[in-house]
């Protein structure tokens, strides 16, 4: 497959190409900056512009646009990044799917779609939640459907928490548990949906290589756990005990309403990946932790 991927310089996409070249996948990466390699093509979401050409001869596109939610206060300037970042550049790459007919786009989402799930487990039937990052996802979702209209094969990849050896959420909590600073947030019972990052790579690939799963679809790992549970985990593999609790207002008043982010969760399980036959090479959050931490890592 020729394969064009948006956001390939994230912590996804950094590694989801290489992961597609191994699978003798061609890539071709959108780059906002002058392209310098023969695999980058130019674009320019907000002027609504793709380089000519960029998609000629495209079996797919892959979406992994977006800045971090989770790294900083949502003042409204910053909630209205959040929104762009994702909101257009996805419109832009939809209208270009349908305009040149190109069979599949895969666009990145996320589990916040459901909001705060509470203890029930969610599967990608589920409604829609409340809150930010709820609406957030639905319009992020919504400026796919250009493409689908054209009849394109759309895939909305719901992902959770990616665990990854640098970067990421752990890349902020590591220098925190390995000072003996690490502790479960607020009461510790919202469930984290995490996926590891070589499963969040083969879970990308394998719903591009299986022509029969569209819509929504939660990568995620097969067994999601608590913040509690989580904080457990990541303190064994460290080898560090992790006593502290950060309670709910201290990251209210630390984080603002981004602290939405880290209390409340969703249980969201893999279904459509496991009825489909993916099979998770880390499938427990203490095997995508050891994965994660170990010195060499799965990979960086």
């Amino acid at each position: 497959m020729r394969v064009v991927v948006a956001g390939s310089s994230g912590l996804i996409g950094t590694s989801l190409v290489p992961v597609l070249r191994q699978a003798r996948h061609e890539v071709i990466r959108l780059v906002r900056r002058t392209p310098e390699a023969p695999d980058e093509r130019g674009w320019d979401p907000e002027a609504g512009r793709i380089e000519n050409g960029a998609l000629d001869g495209a079996d797919a596109v892959v979406n992994l646009c977006g800045a971090g939610l989770g790294d900083r206060r949502w003042t409204p300037e910053r909630k209205r990044l959040l929104v762009d970042s994702r909101v257009r550049p996805t419109a832009v790459l939809a209208e270009a799917v349908a305009a040149r007919g190109v069979p599949v786009l895969v666009n990145g989402s996320a589990v916040g779609f459901y909001g705060d799930a509470g203890q029930q487990p969610v599967t990608e039937s589920a409604p829609a939640g409340a809150g930010f990052l709820a609406d957030l996802c639905q319009q992020w979702e919504a400026a796919t459907r250009p493409a689908a209209e054209a009849g394109a094969r759309v895939v909305l990849a719901r992902t959770g928490p990616v665990l990854s050896p640098s970067g990421g959420m752990l890349g902020a909590l590591r220098p925190l548990f390995a000072f003996l600073l690490g502790g479960r947030l607020g009461d510790g019972s919202q469930y984290l949906p995490w996926i590891s990052l070589d499963d969040e790579t083969a879970a990308l690939r394998f719903v591009l290589e299986h022509s029969e799963i569209s819509g929504p679809v939660n990568l995620t790992g097969p067994a999601p756990v608590t913040n509690a549970e989580f904080t457990r985990a990541l303190g064994e593999a460290m080898g560090r005990p992790a006593p502290w609790i950060v309670p709910g207002f201290v990251l209210r008043a630390a984080l603002g309403e981004a602290a939405e982010n880290v209390l409340t969760g969703q249980r969201a399980l893999p279904t459509v990946l496991e009825a489909n036959g993916f099979t998770f090479q880390h499938p427990s959050v203490g095997a995508a932790l050891a994965a994660a931490v170990s010195p060499a890592g799965s990979r960086a």
